[in-house]
């Protein structure tokens, strides 16, 4: 009887462990190198790292914006940086992200998104619904002042900024044809020439 209820109670201690939301699934996982771990709006979704072209696309961001990141103290990076969605705690993994060199965190790996500049989305086929309807309504929540979305497989490939945040949601958004040139607004204050975008 005593080994019985030794028994439950280990049971019950590591169900209580288990992580019980998407987000504490991700906060427990191991590195997965070669895949992108995020969590949005409460679903963790693990895909594999996009192609050479969608690669070379966010280093010719990072490139693009270098001397404007040098003359502010700023920091860019292609990939690979975690930002924690403030309120929600969704976790994304844009293509491209522009912080300040102090950038707030949430806790040792993740970056908070009220604290960065700029964000950039490249869209791919397996991304097309998380960076066109999700990922806009996530960064305006987490108070990321620019949204730039590169969408090379849209039926006119072309380039949106989103800006200008009201009650959770973007109230500017800019489209233009791939090539053309775009205003990214302040913070950024730049003009980019979107024909950096194209193969």
């Amino acid at each position: 009887m005593v080994e019985e209820e030794h028994q439950t109670e280990s049971t019950h201690a590591s169900v209580a462990r288990s992580p019980l939301t998407a987000r504490e699934l991700f906060d427990v996982l191991p590195p997965l190198p070669g895949f992108r771990c995020e969590v949005i709006e409460g679903k963790l979704i693990v895909s594999p790292m996009g192609t050479p072209e969608h690669a070379w696309m966010s280093v010719a961001l990072h490139d693009a914006l270098r001397s404007l990141v040098q003359q502010r103290g700023w920091r860019g990076a292609p990939g690979l940086l975690n930002i924690c969605i403030a309120g929600p705690r969704d976790s994304l993994v844009p293509d491209y992200s522009l912080t300040p060199p102090a950038c707030p965190r949430w806790e040792e790996g993740e970056l908070l998104s009220s604290g960065l500049i700029m964000v950039a989305e490249i869209v791919s086929p397996g991304s097309i619904r998380a960076d066109r309807e999700e990922k806009p309504r996530l960064y305006a929540i987490g108070r990321v002042p620019v949204y730039l979305l590169i969408d090379p497989i849209g039926d006119t490939p072309g380039v949106t900024v989103f800006s200008d945040i009201k009650d959770d949601a973007y109230q500017t958004t800019t489209t233009v044809a791939m090539g053309t040139p775009i205003m990214l607004p302040p913070p950024v204050d730049f003009e980019l020439d979107t024909s950096i975008f194209k193969s």
